[in-house]
Order: structure tokens, then sequence, then C-alpha cells
């Protein structure tokens, strides 16, 4: 139930939100062609994924791409309260206030394939104190004009780029610009030699991680952990043969942060340690 409701609009769409639930609530995204930074001010909202659900608590935040319609937000449990602050970004909003180049925030990042639709932002001062300047101006509304809010959008722009989820960040506020879905399939190969784990692939392609490891099975007749070793052990013996890396380089740009997880690896697979496969080649 919506107990108290408030907001700005800029340029005829609303752009802050500041909502007061009490559960048992659920919050609809239904607009496409946008995404909404939503930050909550006390309580707890849960938001589902496949079926996963990210629990949202107090002081931090998520960012989520509606370019699919559709998504909810809803009570964590039938006697829990939520407020929350919501700022929208439209993509004609922010070609119009950024008229001559948009932000690097904004241009999809290079050499990354992702499907990425949601982030939890951890608990960020700059970004709590920059909520309490919004929650000033919905106590005062009278003073809210529209230059105010056009600096409060370009502010919360410039304050996403400093976080620690920037990479995700980018990838979710590009797709309102560069709008790509890629096939299950895509995300894998673009991804096979990186340092990403199981579970960050299963995000990449919005899936809980079973959902994602059955559809992985259903695709490759194999399980995730299995097909892509084995893909970066054979990459990493073609390296060893036809460059001069360094064995340590060769492991990483692979996909393996551990040498020693990579050498017994590769013995395992190859009968002889990458030093000696190297050297075998050679002769």
């Amino acid at each position: 139930m919506v107990n108290d409701y408030k907001k700005h609009d800029l340029f005829g769409k609303t752009l802050l939100q500041k909502i007061a639930l009490t559960a048992p609530f659920q919050f609809d995204f239904p607009v496409t062609e946008q995404a909404c930074f939503l930050y909550v001010l006390q309580g707890e909202f849960k938001y589902q994924v496949d079926t996963n659900e990210i629990n949202i608590p107090a002081n931090y935040s998520l960012l989520l791409n509606c370019i699919t319609s559709g998504k909810q937000i809803h009570s964590v449990n039938p006697e829990s309260k939520c407020e929350i602050v919501i700022v929208t970004f439209y993509p004609d909003i922010l070609k119009k206030i950024y008229d001559r180049e948009l932000p690097m925030l904004l241009h999809a990042p290079k050499n990354i394939i992702s499907n990425k639709s949601n982030e939890k932002i951890n608990n960020d001062f700059l970004i709590r104190k920059y909520i309490e300047g919004l929650l000033f101006y919905f106590e005062n509304p009278t003073l809210i004009n529209e230059d105010i809010l056009v600096l409060k959008l370009k502010e919360i722009i410039l304050l996403l780029s400093q976080t620690q989820n920037v990479e995700a960040i980018q990838i979710i506020l590009s797709q309102l610009f560069s709008p790509a879905t890629y096939t299950f399939k895509q995300v894998i190969e673009a991804n096979l030699f990186s340092q990403l784990t199981i579970e960050q692939l299963a995000e990449q392609n919005n899936l809980s991680v079973s959902s994602f490891k059955r559809e992985f099975a259903k695709i490759y007749n194999d399980s995730p952990a299995n097909y892509i070793k084995n893909k970066r052990l054979e990459r990493a013996a073609e390296l060893l043969v036809v460059s001069d890396q360094r064995i340590t380089d060769i492991a990483f740009d692979c996909g393996f942060n551990d040498l020693a997880n990579f050498t017994k690896s590769f013995s395992d697979k190859y009968g002889v340690t990458p030093t000696n496969y190297r050297n075998g080649a050679k002769k």
C-alpha cells in the first residue's frame, strides 16, 4: 500500500519520486525505454530476477534497466515498511541535457557482451549525501526548478560513474542508447577467457545460477565448469606453443587466477606440466 507519494517532473516526465510503502506492496515499472535508480531510505524491498531474489536494505540502492516492461519490487515480509527515492533516466532527456556529448557512463563499453539489467549498489557515502539533498527539495517543493533538476540529474550520473559498480552501471545505462540483446551463446563465448565466475556469468545472462546451468547443459551438453575449464586449457595449450608469454601470464589470460590450479588442471588434461608441454612442442 502506498502511504505517501511525492514527485518532481522534468520536461513533462517524472524524474524524481519519493514513495512510502507499507506491506504487502508491489511497485511496478511498466514504462519501457528507461532506467531507474532506487534508493532505500528505510525498510527493505526485494527484486526478483528469474528465480533469484535480491534484497535491497536501507542505504543501499538498485539500478534497474526497464527497457523490458513488467518489472516489479515487492515487500520483504508482511509487516515491513519501506521508503524509497527513485531517479528515472530517460534517453531523450539525457540527450537534451548533454547537448554536446554524452558522458562515458552512457556509452556502450568496448569488448563487453552482456545482457545484465540490474545492479545492487553498496552503501555509498556520496550517494547518501546526494539523497539527503533530494529530500530537502521534496520537503520544500517551491524551491525546485528546471535548472536544479537538470543539475541533480547530472550529479547522480557523475556519482554513479565513481562507484565500485561502475562497469555494471555502464552496461545497464548504455543500453538506453545502444540496445542490444545477445544470445546465451554469444555471452558465453565472449566471456570464456575472462575471470568471471559461474555466478557472474549467470548474472550477465540475467539468470539464476540454477537456470543458467540448465540452459548451459541444454546448449552445450556439458556443465559450465567443465566446458569452460576445457576451453581455457585448450587455449592455454595453443598459446604455450605459438607465443613466448610467461606461463603465469598465459594462465591469467585464459581465465585462471591461480597458477597452481592452472598447472594441476593442465597436467590432468594433457599428462604433462605446462613447461614440459611447451618444451616438447619446440623440439
